[in-house]
């Protein structure tokens, strides 16, 4: 589908490693992801996700990091 016709509605996901995505509303929630509750256009979604997930690594490894870094 060309990005010009998708008229989807996407909602903000975050899984339990605070990794971000998109998942069209229509659809149910894959487990282990959870809504955000920003909902919208791709590129609506998209620029949100990336306003906020200013660290792309897992949670698992950050807390590995800061543990070794003590």
């Amino acid at each position: 589908m060309d990005e010009e016709d998708d008229n989807t509605i996407y909602a903000v996901v975050v899984n339990h490693e605070e990794q971000y995505s998109i998942w069209p509303t229509f659809r149910e929630i894959p487990l282990g992801w959870r809504a955000v509750g920003k909902e919208g256009p791709k590129a609506d979604c998209l620029a949100y996700i990336e306003e906020v997930w200013t660290d792309m690594r897992p949670l698992s490894l950050r807390k590995k990091m800061e543990g070794s870094a003590s």
